[in-house]
């Protein structure tokens, strides 16, 4: 089955390549596996120097790359650019600090000498999604990269060329062919390269679905896996709270990719208090968002990335409203070509209800009342998802009580939930286990083997 390349706003197929065959493949893998013993050689400024030309490369091109990544995705333009600059920011980052994050680190024994050291692992399989085409990759790439590792990527089939395109800037900073490598093929294959000897672990960025399945087959294979998974990251708003702020926020962690993240907030937990004020602006702020072609820099919100997304998003607000949800506004796509629908928000959201348990992949928000800080807590860890969290308040008490009892990888207060290259990335429950960036995420795929000398 072909591999095609579609453009979310039009509908117009843009490019269709040829799946890899299974000797390609073949290839692909036993260049990783004969590359890395050499490539784990490399000294870490050797490394470094390779990153830091990738850095400069995603700069240089990224007004191109980010169009590439708007005409195959429909992520807003500005936005696509913006992710180009972002993955040369942790490539930078990992150049500059992975040979401190791997240092041996010596440890007080019995032994005349003892430590721990962090050595690579070898070919680590990459299964990304198409909503951050380019970040999600350079978030394991530039890690896997300096720890000495050697990378096989297995992109979502709606971004070939972003593949593609990530592939040819490694080559281009002169990595070594089989540092990385991109592999054109489906889902099915991947449970095959699983099993296969050669490839020593894989991380995954998907579905709740994709992620028990690479998880079960990475098991049985005895493989160490990364998995980061869907979320319905909870945004909690108190009275003490910067209402104006908070739903300036929200509307932009709602709609941040066409609504299409895993850490964007899906439900607003507002103290009743807060309500009418939040709700109002919140409201107002949704209804003036400006959707349409992602290529226009004035557009805030494009796409959704394929018809049966739009179709999903679809079934799940209905459901919602039957289940007693109140639309406020939007709940429809657009008229015209193209996977559009309108920035929605669901008041009254019932706790059982399809908008409240399950992942919305689209600009539709879910509005909850309550009475505490103690009841907005139990709602936002009412949920089988764990990844981000955010909450807004100004009492010094509140905070604590929100970052002890918040179910989650993260919580931010006062703050939109954002990936940082300084900070550990990943969730708890569902949403999976093990982490992405900072020191946490190269030690992820590395041997942490215990040294004693007599």
């Amino acid at each position: 089955m072909a591999i095609e390349s579609v453009n979310p706003a039009t509908g117009e197929s843009l490019r269709v390549f040829e799946p890899h065959s299974a000797e390609e493949v073949e290839r692909r893998v036993a260049l990783a596996a004969e590359e890395f013993p050499r490539w784990r050689a490399v000294s870490f400024p050797e490394r470094a120097a390779r990153l830091t030309r990738a850095a400069e490369l995603l700069e240089a091109h990224k007004q191109e790359l980010g169009r590439v990544m708007t005409l195959e995705m429909g992520k807003p333009v500005g936005a696509a650019v913006a992710e180009a600059e972002k993955c040369a920011w942790v490539c930078r980052y990992y150049a500059e600090h992975a040979a401190a994050f791997l240092a041996d680190e010596p440890v007080a024994t019995d032994a005349g000498r003892s430590f721990v050291r962090y050595e690579p692992l070898g070919p680590v399989l990459a299964v990304m999604p198409w909503n951050f085409p380019f970040w999600q990759v350079f978030r394991f790439a530039a890690p896997a990269l300096m720890a000495g590792n050697v990378g096989l990527l297995k992109h979502a089939s709606n971004v070939p060329q972003c593949a593609l395109g990530i592939e040819e800037i490694f080559r281009r900073a002169g990595f070594p062919e089989g540092a990385f490598q991109t592999l054109l093929i489906g889902a099915d294959r991947v449970q095959g390269l699983l099993e296969d000897p050669r490839i020593a672990a894989a991380t995954l960025t998907g579905s709740e679905g994709a992620g028990v399945s690479v998880g079960r087959a990475a098991g049985a294979a005895l493989k160490k896996v990364v998995l980061e998974l869907g979320g319905s990251d909870p945004f909690v708003v108190l009275p003490s709270a910067d209402i104006e702020a908070a739903a300036a926020t929200a509307v932009k962690a709602r709609t941040i990719n066409n609504g299409q993240s895993c850490i964007a907030a899906k439900r607003f937990i507002v103290h009743r208090d807060a309500a009418p004020e939040f709700e109002r602006r919140f409201v107002e702020k949704m209804v003036a968002l400006k959707v349409g072609d992602p290529l226009d820099p004035s557009v805030e919100v494009g796409p959704l990335a394929t018809p049966s997304i739009l179709s999903e998003v679809e079934d799940l607000v209905r459901r919602s409203l039957d289940a007693g949800a109140r639309l406020l506004v939007g709940g429809r796509r657009l008229d015209g070509p193209g996977n559009f629908y309108a920035p929605t928000v669901l008041g009254d959201v019932p706790p059982e209800s399809p908008a409240a348990q399950e992942e919305i992949f689209g600009p539709v928000a879910s509005l909850f009342r309550v009475g505490s800080v103690d009841e907005a807590i139990a709602l936002a860890n009412h949920s089988r998802f764990g990844l981000g969290s955010s909450a807004w308040t100004r009492d010094a008490g509140e905070v604590e009580r929100l970052i002890s009892g918040i179910q989650a990888g993260a919580v931010f207060i006062n703050g939109m939930v954002k990936s940082d290259p300084r900070l550990p990335f990943g969730g708890i429950k569902h949403s999976g286990f093990g982490r992405e960036l900072s020191i946490h995420g190269i030690r992820e795929f590395v041997n942490v083997k215990a040294v004693w000398v007599a």
